[in-house]
């Protein structure tokens, strides 16, 4: 998508977007793994205040915008790992024209496709499983990683793990927090990871806050984590591993 088409794009959408970057660490080498591309208003409205603007109506060019968005100004930046972006599960009609545009943006800006991580909400309600299941390997195909996200909070669950095994799936933020003292959370967070394991699926642990949480996660075989208790995500920028606070914990 040229700087035309990105223009295009934000008047069908009727307001403009920009990107804040939060890090995915692995901690077995104390190294970002991805940077999670998450939208921001023009003047650095929230999250939430920019769903809420999103209707039937925009919710495709809105995506399409999130997804090059992220790319390039990730590129702009100077990107030295993956990235990590969301979609709208329906918002997309067709997956290989609604991919067409972030294959343009990956290439314009030499971001290899393996460096692409898509994540799907597991908490959005899915109209169709069968395209999901269909954009999913059309993604595959064309070498850009997966993930089910918040994985443990919404409509899709095992189910769709059971036709789809994504190469991450990222932990629900309300299963991680205060685990180190909840025992349910601990056994069905222990059963995800052996399942995700003996799948051969990597686990992302996310909205992590207290090192508690971090060092019990480590301590069950989970080593790629994000949260604030790591950095919080910042507007328009790249944190490096130097800027991100890594608790003291043994590794097993």
């Amino acid at each position: 998508m040229n700087e035309i088409e990105q223009c295009s794009c934000s008047k069908a959408l009727g307001f403009k977007i920009r990107m804040a970057y939060q890090p995915i660490i692995d901690v077995r080498n104390q190294s970002i793994f991805a940077q999670e591309a998450l939208v921001r208003g023009e003047h650095g409205e929230s999250a939430g205040e920019v769903l809420g603007r999103i209707s039937e109506n925009n919710v495709h060019s809105f995506d399409q915008l999130c997804r090059v968005t992220a790319i390039t100004t990730a590129a702009r930046l100077g990107l030295d790992t993956r990235v990590s972006i969301n979609f709208l599960p329906n918002a997309i009609y067709k997956p290989e024209t609604c991919i067409a545009r972030t294959l343009d943006a990956a290439r314009k800006f030499s971001v290899p496709s393996d460096r692409i991580m898509f994540e799907v909400a597991e908490h959005e309600r899915i109209t169709s499983h069968d395209l999901l299941l269909e954009v999913f390997e059309c993604y595959k195909a064309e070498g850009f990683l997966t993930a089910i996200d918040d994985f443990g909070q919404g409509y899709a669950g095992l189910n769709l793990l059971a036709d789809f095994q994504p190469d991450y799936i990222k932990l629900d933020r309300q299963l991680i927090s205060f685990i180190d003292q909840n025992r349910a959370r601990q056994v069905i967070v222990k059963g995800i990871i052996s399942v995700a394991y003996e799948l051969d699926i990597g686990v992302i642990a996310e909205g992590i806050e207290r090192e508690e949480e971090h060092c019990f996660l480590v301590d069950h075989g989970v080593y790629l984590m994000q949260g604030y208790l790591y950095q919080r995500p910042a507007l328009e920028q790249l944190m490096g591993i130097g800027q991100v606070h890594l608790p003291d914990c043994k590794m097993p």
